[in-house]
């Protein structure tokens, strides 16, 4: 820099409107000043807009004069704030320090949660640099308001102890009533390109096993060991056969009537309407059964099932299945082949499921969510969702209502 450059910061709030922003800019241009940085937020048409910016020609006092005037004429508040060439010099060294995501989600969100949220990130000595509402504006007809809400703190610097970060995000989101994503910012999070799911008590509101044995009259037998198998009791392959053998003699259009009466997950119709428009290849990976996996692929049009085949002799189930049973460990291989066909690095995958079987593909994937979980597997993933539908993915996704709603 030459002896007369100055570094200034200046702020300006206000009542926004058009060309505020751009009769301030207009005046640091004609100066041939540098914009060094520039930020701007909108909150109930009220302006905060600050910018950093070199004079280069030693004619600093000019500049703040006209801006001045102009902020006069534009109603507006103004404030310089010189900053030295050392302090500028440290505030771009922080530059390449780790920056991380966090988003809470909740049927709503109050300043209870949000005060609990940044405390944290204070005590971890961490900065947030920006804040942002992801879900629409909110009314004040409480009837009138949809059920979630969402924002998104951009946060810089290296937690002191991340595990016990997470340790109080978690303690915090059961207090409060909230989700807390705690992602680590990079392109891979801005690019997810493949997402998959699991089926029951997932993408539907049931264990299609379940609904199976009560038709076959052991539904109380069936339920036992899905349980169990959830919770990560039962080794999973071995609870598959022991529910498959009591369906024998099942007839086979139970499955038909059960499959047009599924019920669908909350978010569900939303979220793959969302990312079929933005490009996400779509799989099941389910330890259920293939023919319902198919009945959602039709309908959601989704790109990949891979579930398990019972197998069917003279219009009636055996009690056995066909091929090789997608289990937990079946499921990470598939999200992994799935991911080399499509020439998508894992980074760029998401995984979402509920139950200790889908922990293996959650722990893998670039985003693995456990979705109204069971506690074991809600401990042992990264994120979870368990206040709102399966559209709260879209907001660990880091898209925003409005332009996610008014434009599909």
């Amino acid at each position: 820099m030459g002896q007369k450059d100055e570094i200034i910061l200046i702020n300006i709030n206000g009542t926004d409107r058009p060309g505020v922003t751009a009769a301030l800019t207009e005046i640091l241009a004609k100066n041939n000043a540098v914009i060094l940085d520039i930020g701007q937020a909108d909150i109930h048409n009220n302006l905060s807009l600050g910018i950093l910016f070199q004079s280069s020609e030693g004619n600093s006092g000019d500049i703040l004069k006209e801006l001045l005037f102009k902020s006069y004429e534009l109603d507006v508040n103004i404030r310089f704030n010189p900053i030295t060439e050392e302090a500028y010099n440290q505030w771009v060294s922080m530059q390449g320090k780790n920056r991380y995501i966090i988003t809470i989600l909740g049927r709503k969100l109050t300043a209870r949660q949000i005060a609990g949220v940044t405390r944290i990130v204070a005590d971890q000595d961490m900065n947030i640099d920006d804040i942002k509402r992801l879900t629409g504006r909110i009314p004040l007809d409480e009837n009138a308001r949809t059920p979630k809400a969402s924002v998104e703190f951009s946060v810089r610097g290296t937690p002191r102890d991340k595990e016990q970060m997470k340790a109080d995000f978690m303690k915090l989101s059961a207090e409060q009533e909230m989700d807390i994503s705690f992602q680590e910012e990079s392109m891979y999070r801005r690019m997810r390109r493949l997402i998959c799911f699991d089926m029951d008590s997932t993408l539907i509101e049931t264990e299609v096993i379940d609904e199976l044995a009560i038709r076959a009259g052991v539904g109380d037998q069936v339920k036992a060991i899905t349980e169990a198998a959830m919770r990560g009791e039962i080794d999973f392959c071995e609870s598959f056969r022991q529910r498959c053998a009591l369906l024998k003699g099942l007839d086979v259009s139970v499955m038909q009537e059960i499959a047009e009466n599924l019920p669908i997950t909350e978010g569900v119709d939303r979220l793959m309407r969302i990312l079929k428009k933005v490009g996400f290849k779509i799989a099941i990976l389910s330890g259920g059964f293939t023919y319902f996996g198919n009945y959602l692929k039709q309908k959601y049009n989704i790109d990949y099932v891979y579930a398990n085949e019972l197998e069917v002799e003279n219009g009636k189930l055996t009690g056995r299945h066909v091929g090789d049973i997608v289990d937990g460990k079946r499921k990470a291989e598939l999200l992994r082949l799935i991911a080399q066909v499509e020439n998508v690095d894992i980074r760029q995958t998401v995984a979402v499921g509920d139950g200790a079987n889908d922990l293996p593909m959650i722990s893998i994937a670039g985003l693995g969510i456990a979705f109204h979980a069971k506690p074991k597997v809600k401990a042992t993933a990264k994120q979870s969702i368990s206040t709102i539908g399966l559209d709260g993915i879209l907001y660990f996704l880091g898209y925003k209502d409005s332009y996610l709603d008014e434009k599909m």
